[in-house]
């Protein structure tokens, strides 16, 4: 059925679409995901948003110190490594998306994780040929991959900064020396892994006598990381990569029950990777994301491409026929996702291909605007082969930080080290990512290999998707990413439609209820607007799976004045502040 054909369905049939799912305006409070939205912040100048207000604090210091929007995401990042231990942190890896206001160039750096030289693809396969469990493959050092945030970090400021380096990382030895208090979200996650209190380090750093976890309030200083970041501060970001330290990370990970195979060789290799950044169009608007290896900037222009068939901007924000749309879109999209993409020189098919306007139209018009076509099957773009078909998703303990300085630079960076607390193994102070979880545990199927693949030095897919959007005159418009493993690649699409196409202020758009699908079950936010959304969805033959789906948005986006608005998710701690 072509993409438009429901125009001509009847007025009756338009109607019951149109109606809103919780309200008929989008100022009722039925109309949110049940959080109180954080509200919104305008500067003039420079704007942050991060995952914590320690970080905001100190990204926003560096920006009144006149640092670069660069500066000002690398003092955040390394403070999220204090106050959000379970999340990211120099022990993993990130994806960040530069623009610059002076040449209106955008540069994506490609800071993920790599897999060591002595993998094969059989890593997580058990004796018997059957894949592993998740957490049977995710704790210890089986795991663990080339940490990559440090070097890339520092190969960023070397080319935008602005500040000394040591200038930007010491508000991170203060903040881990003098200590924090422990705050709800980190008390309820520490007591709620089973894992973690397994790790001696990880137990005295987390852990009080009884073997509890911290309270609510108690302060929690980590002096080993503080001295690690110290030496980085004095020495700079090669130290962690040579000698001691990166003897004592090789070594956790060998020692580790499901002991890994990362060398000091893996880890004296290992460079950051400038890649040219995946931009596309949608309507008016140019939107820049990511490139492989992850799949966070392909896939929401894949659903943005679908969904620009639509008449979005004339349907009411958050019916069910336009959460249908989202959902259905979300489905061909990720189909997609999981046949084609992982490390670049691996991928059977170029991401043009998959974004190409005549294939894109090809999906839309497999939406039929009555019902839903339940799990969509990969396409062929032109010049591939056999789609092949993924057997993991990666977990959603991520962070993310937006910028924009007072030149108008900006900074989106995401960063994880995959699963809460990543391999649950601890080395001075901070812990090791379980980011070769991210492959396909089962190298092929009936379908044939599998491009995402372990193999060695290969950077396994990811979802994290920082992005920047431009108006038509080229400036910048929206600077936003999002934590929550695959759920990153919904949310960050659903808010670019309530931006961009329905006009919301971001604290707006992100009080929304969630709703989309990774081509499974559709997945809707479990609050009272997304419980009615749900009931209405079933019009359409979803059959809804209620989640709690903790996103963790920070979105700054260009005010009518000329300044800027930023909103932090009311899900997590963040929050937005400028000058």
């Amino acid at each position: 059925m072509p993409a438009f054909s429901f125009l001509r369905l009847g007025a009756l049939l338009t109607a019951l679409w149109l109606l809103p799912a919780a309200a008929q305006t989008p100022d009722q409070p039925e109309a949110s995901s049940g959080f109180v939205p954080r509200a919104a912040v305008h500067a003039r100048e420079a704007m942050a948003v991060t995952a914590n207000p320690h970080a905001t604090a100190v990204a926003l210091e560096v920006l009144r110190a006149g640092g670069s929007a660069v500066d000002a995401a690398i003092a955040a990042a390394l403070v999220l490594n204090v106050v959000e231990p379970q999340s990211s942190g120099i022990g993993g890896g990130a994806f960040l998306l530069h623009y610059r206001a002076q040449d209106r160039s955008v540069q994506a750096w490609d800071g993920r994780e790599a897999a060591p030289a002595a993998v094969d693809e059989g890593l997580f396969l058990r004796p018997d040929g059957g894949r592993m469990g998740f957490h049977d493959a995710a704790v210890g050092g089986r795991a663990v991959g080339v940490p990559g945030l440090l070097r890339m970090l520092a190969a960023v400021h070397a080319e935008h900064g602005r500040l000394p380096w040591s200038r930007l990382v010491m508000p991170a030895v203060r903040l881990a020396e003098d200590g924090f208090a422990v705050s709800p979200r980190l008390h309820a996650l520490i007591a709620r892994d089973r894992f973690l209190v397994a790790d001696p380090q990880a137990r005295a750093l987390f852990f009080d006598a009884q073997r509890r976890a911290l309270a609510v309030g108690s302060v929690l200083r980590n002096p080993a990381l503080a001295a690690v970041l110290r030496q980085v501060a004095e020495e700079g970001a090669e130290t962690f990569y040579r000698g001691a330290i990166a003897r004592d990370v090789v070594a956790a990970a060998a020692a580790a029950p499901n002991p890994g195979s990362l060398s000091l060789q893996d880890l004296a290799a290992w460079r950051p990777i400038r890649r040219e950044a995946l931009c596309g169009g949608y309507r008016s608007w140019t939107v820049c994301g990511m490139p492989p290896p992850s799949s966070g900037g392909g896939t929401v222009l894949a659903m943005l491409g679908i969904l620009e068939r639509f008449p979005l901007p004339a349907l009411a924000a958050d019916s069910a026929f336009s959460t249908h749309l989202f959902v259905e879109a979300g489905r061909l999209a990720f189909a997609d996702r999981d046949a084609w993409y992982a490390d670049p020189r691996a991928m059977p098919v170029a991401p043009a291909s998959l974004l190409a306007g005549d294939y894109l139209a090809g999906r839309a018009a497999r939406i039929d605007p009555r019902a839903s076509m339940g799990r969509a099957e990969a396409g062929t773009p032109p010049g591939a082969g056999r789609a092949a078909r993924a057997v993991h998703l990666e977990r959603p303990s991520t962070t993310h930080v937006s910028i924009v300085d007072r030149d108008g630079n900006a900074v989106a960076l995401t960063a994880s080290i995959e699963d809460a607390f990543g391999s649950r193994r601890m080395v001075r102070g901070f812990l090791l990512n379980n980011q070769l979880t991210d492959f396909s545990f089962q190298p092929e199927d009936a379908r044939g290999a599998h491009p995402n693949r372990v193999g060695p030095g290969k950077r396994p897919r990811s979802s994290m998707a920082p992005t920047l959007v431009f108006a038509q005159d080229g400036s910048l418009h929206a600077v936003l990413g999002s934590p929550g493993g695959s759920a990153i690649i919904n949310y960050v699409a659903a808010t670019l439609v309530g931006v961009l196409d329905w006009g919301m202020p971001p604290d707006r758009a992100l009080s929304r209820p969630h709703a989309g699908s990774r081509n499974g079950p559709t997945e809707v936010e479990d609050s009272p607007a997304g419980r009615a959304l749900a009931d209405r969805l079933a019009l359409f033959g979803h059959e809804a799976v209620l989640r709690d789906m903790t996103s963790g948005l920070s979105v700054i986006v260009r005010s009518d004045d000329g300044g800027w608005t930023g909103a932090a998710d009311p899900r997590r701690e963040g929050v937005a502040a400028g000058y």
